[in-house]
């Protein structure tokens, strides 16, 4: 063990190699890692067993000693946070009331490991001086369209009218407020829990469209989508709602706790929008994942922002070198935070393009990002 995350390696402007010569975190006299004034951080993806655990079905012990093993890299990298996936398909890493036990321990949902893997990797990281973010996906269920495949107590068995199918995968109706209740229950359940550093977040809202589907929410726009100007609205609205709540109950949950998210890495296209980025992406999180990334973070209603600037410096669609100057833009005077997640995975990957294969091309970044104060993590 040893390697860092397959998905993306830096969560701020600044990464472990740049800031190498930095002290490793000391724990606080409690055990919580103390609040640290950058973010140095990776993820640590478990759906599909992508980085942990190397397969499903290892015994207890094998399963934690992998996971401290990726916790001693991330002090060895001089990085203080790592984001752990703890419901990465509406199943739980911890011993939940509400979802069963997440099928990538063990292989079988629902089935106990035998340990508990989110209080472990709490005590564990804070033991390294290391905080430790809870990754939560809200609406994702599972890799596949078939509820008969999931166990009998699962609550898409329990409630069918929760959940659609859509694009070849299960997701629970973002429309629903039952739904949305439902879902801060089970990530709430976590912090009360565990002394977990943040609630984080990715880019799975609304799914990302599929080509000739629509997403099956008919009956709850009809139901409860009143007085909005069109469908897009009303979802949008869902999801702020989503949003706002959590943000609120997180904070009365636990004191410090932060909430934040790593959206896809473009709001909307100026083309779309004059307060849009100078980009041509294929898709905007505010039209085609129902997502206002740009006001959540004017209006503070998250406590940091980590978009995931995944395209080298020049990359027609999307260029890192436009995008990092408006996420600046956007987050300065508004109190969040700002972190960029960067892609490790795609430098030296044959599969990715040209600039890719230059060993230079993160570097360039990061130092581009020192640039902007908006940017936490660059050194002081």
């Amino acid at each position: 063990m040893g390697r860092l995350s397959r998905r993306a390696f830096a969560l701020a402007a600044v990464s472990g190699l740049v800031m190498a010569r930095d002290a490793a975190a000391v724990p606080s006299p409690g055990g919580r890692a103390p609040a640290a004034p950058q973010l140095r951080g990776m993820w640590l993806a478990t759906v599909a067993n992508r980085d942990w655990p190397s397969k499903p079905g290892l015994p207890a012990a094998e399963q934690r000693a992998e996971l401290l093993a990726h916790l001693d890299t991330a002090v060895r990298r001089r990085l203080n946070a790592v984001i752990l996936q703890v419901r990465p398909t509406a199943d739980a890493l911890w011993p939940s009331p509400y979802e069963p036990w997440a099928q990538c321990l063990t292989g079988v949902q629902g089935q106990d490991p035998g340990w508990d893997p989110l209080g472990t990797a709490v005590s564990e990281a804070h033991a390294r001086g290391l905080e430790l973010h809870a990754w939560f996906n809200p609406y994702r269920v599972a890799a596949h369209a078939d509820p008969g495949r999931l166990v009998p107590e699962h609550p898409v068995r329990l409630h069918p009218d929760w959940a659609v199918a859509y694009g070849g995968k299960l997701y629970y109706n973002p429309g629903l407020p039952e739904v949305r209740a439902f879902v801060q229950d089970a990530m709430l359940d976590a912090v009360t829990r565990y002394e977990v550093d943040a609630v984080h977040w990715d880019d799975y809202f609304y799914p990302y469209p599929v080509a000739g589907q629509e997403f099956g929410d008919d009956a709850a726009f009809a139901e409860h989508g009143g007085g909005f100007e069109d469908r897009a609205a009303w979802r949008r609205n869902n999801i702020d709602l989503l949003v706002r709540e959590t943000a609120d109950r997180v904070r009365a949950a636990r004191a410090g706790v932060r909430f934040g998210i790593s959206p896809f890495g473009v709001w909307r296209n100026a083309a779309t929008d004059p307060l849009g980025s100078d980009t041509r992406a294929g898709v905007q999180t505010y039209d085609d994942l129902y997502a206002d990334t740009r006001t959540w973070v004017r209006e503070h209603w998250i406590d940091y922002i980590c978009p995931q600037l995944y395209w080298n410096i020049g990359f027609e669609a999307a260029d890192y070198a436009k995008l990092l100057p408006w996420w600046a833009e956007t987050a300065r005077g508004s109190g969040t935070r700002l972190y960029v997640g960067e892609a490790l995975y795609k430098a030296g990957d044959p599969a990715q393009p040209e600039a890719w294969q230059d060993p230079a091309e993160l570097s360039r970044h990061l130092a581009l990002a020192q640039e902007y104060p908006q940017v936490e993590g660059r050194p002081r």
